[in-house]
């Protein structure tokens, strides 16, 4: 008799999302303007439970008022971050909230 060899490869996906900051938006749906945090969601390709490359990134954020959220893309969402990191800080070290509008829809 001889064996067989069974070869078993385990593959599959892990996503990972990340909050890149929070932003005061007004809300498209609602209107309000509430806080929304900006997401990065990456998808990466695994073999045997290791993480190799990522296979999709998204960017999206949600209204905290309204629970709506919104897809963004790589350049809306750095124009959003670079919107926060130039918000002015006040003399006790607290973020001073400043409200942002949504980048146009391209």
């Amino acid at each position: 008799m001889t064996g067989s060899v069974t070869n078993v490869v385990i593959f599959g996906f892990r996503t990972k999302v990340f909050v890149l900051t929070m932003l005061t938006l007004l809300c498209p749906r609602c209107g309000n303007p509430a806080a929304h945090p900006l997401h990065k969601s990456v998808t990466k390709f695994t073999l045997f439970f290791i993480p190799l490359f990522p296979i999709k990134i998204k960017y999206t954020t949600q209204c905290t008022f309204c629970g709506v959220t919104n897809r963004l893309s790589k350049d809306q969402a750095t124009q959003l971050l670079q919107q926060a990191s130039g918000q002015p800080r006040s003399s006790q070290g607290h973020g001073v909230h400043q409200q942002h509008q949504y980048p146009p829809r391209t």
